[in-house]
């Protein structure tokens, strides 16, 4: 019965994995609905940290069944790389507690390659795509052409579609890029392969999902990227290929969106951003290095260094109306013990407009100025802290500023890595 959504509500990276995580104690079944191998969820574990790109997070919990949904874009690759890197660390990896859609689109080599060739073509207008090849794929999949999970396990079929695909994509990298063409055999027998290695792992898993709801089991989505990334709401052209809020549930699991009871984002209490983009908070001098360092903000996919800013409440409070949120958690607030003075982003100035809410309307925000309200900083450290009271004044204040500007409720707060480095303050988990 119950079903829970958490998504990010800024441009990724807002530390949904450890989230996640500790959701996931509480939940049978744990969905990854959309997104790509560039996902990045980051959990820490005593010592171990570990970063799943793929596989939901929920894998990290004994008796918890993990479903990767149909609307996951999937590099076998990638998969059976980050599951045997589990198992080799002792974590149980198999049939029994991962499944892999059948629907689900396939990742191939000549998505990854065209993605990085085709970036070079943008010039200033690049995207600062991953070259995951996550973008060809939603593509091939919207254009009716790409291949999915279950027709790897096909060998014949495989090969024939894989076949004809190779034809087009060969053509166009050698003609159109002048790059070399891949091998055609080679790519058939090694995705053929590996279908049979993701046999063990592959099932229907909106039925799962479905079935589960409807046994009462405690069900857990977690999104993948940002809602400000989101392929129709985000800040296009700069987004990432799928839908990434809550919005994306229904169509990338499988699953009826009347059946998800609750609704909660998850925001750093700053703002982050990787690759290209507008990003009208953004510090580009100390006072974002700063942030950088303190929260080590590098990306847990590609290492890059994350652009950083200060919080922008206009577009948390535009990312969760996206998704209808019950509430929000904030984290990384520990990283800004030590800022005399912080602040937070209020409105944008458009030309002389004042403007409260995110403009989607326009073909661009590069333009866009941020109105800021400041609010005092602390000192203390705030790791060990796990309760509301034991916070700072400074600290309470600034979170309580946060509530009302993007009208919603803080339920948690993460004030460190590790899994018990939260604050609880209301409640989470739909009854």
């Amino acid at each position: 019965m119950p079903a829970l959504s958490v998504f990010g509500a800024q441009w990724g990276d807002e530390g949904k994995g450890k989230l996640i995580d500790l959701l996931a104690r509480e939940a049978d079944v744990v969905v990854r609905y959309q997104g790509g191998p560039n996902a990045g969820h980051t959990v820490v574990v005593g010592r171990e940290k570990y970063v799943l790109h793929l596989i939901p997070s929920g894998i990290l919990n004994p008796g918890t069944l993990n479903l990767i949904g149909n609307g996951v874009s999937v590099d076998p690759l990638k998969l059976l790389e980050e599951v045997d890197g589990l198992r080799a660390r002792g974590v149980r990896v198999d049939g029994s507690n991962l499944r892999l859609s059948a629907l689900a689109h396939v990742i191939f080599e000549h998505h990854r390659v065209i993605d990085g060739l085709s970036e070079r073509w943008r010039g200033e207008g690049r995207i600062g795509t991953t070259g995951r090849g996550i973008g060809p794929c939603y593509a091939d999949k919207a254009a009716r052409v790409g291949l999915r999970v279950c027709d790897l396990l096909e060998p014949d079929l495989c090969r024939s579609r894989l076949r004809a695909a190779l034809a087009e994509k060969n053509a166009l990298i050698e003609r159109v890029h002048g790059a070399q063409p891949l091998e055609l055999d080679a790519q058939l027998d090694r995705y053929v392969a590996i279908g049979e290695r993701l046999r063990p792992f592959v099932a229907d898993a909106g039925a799962e999902a479905r079935a589960a709801h409807k046994a009462g089991k405690r069900l857990l989505f977690e999104g993948a990227q940002g809602a400000m990334l989101d392929i129709d709401a985000g800040t296009y052209p700069f987004v990432t290929s799928s839908n990434t809020g809550a919005n994306g549930i229904s169509a990338g699991a499988c699953f009826p969106p009347r059946w998800v009871d609750r609704v909660v984002g998850i925001a750093k209490a700053y703002t982050t951003r990787v690759g290209e983009g507008p990003f009208p908070t953004e510090l580009d001098d100390a006072l974002g290095a700063r942030i950088r360092e303190q929260g080590n903000e590098y990306g847990s996919t590609t290492g890059r260094p994350r652009r950083c800013g200060w919080f922008d409440a206009v577009a948390v409070r535009y990312a969760l109306e996206l998704s209808g949120a019950d509430g929000w958690i904030v984290t990384n607030l520990d990283v800004l013990s030590g800022f005399d003075e912080l602040q937070v982003a209020t409105g944008y100035d458009l030309g002389g407009q004042r403007l409260r809410d995110w403009p989607a309307h326009l073909p661009s925000i590069e333009s866009a100025r941020p109105v800021y309200a400041r609010q005092p900083g602390w000192r203390e450290d705030l790791t060990a802290m796990r309760r509301y009271e034991d916070l700072p004044l400074a600290a309470r204040a600034y979170v309580e500023f946060l509530e009302r500007e993007v009208d919603a409720p803080v339920l948690m707060i993460s004030v460190g890595p590790e899994r018990d480095q939260v604050i609880q303050r209301g409640r989470i988990q739909p009854t």
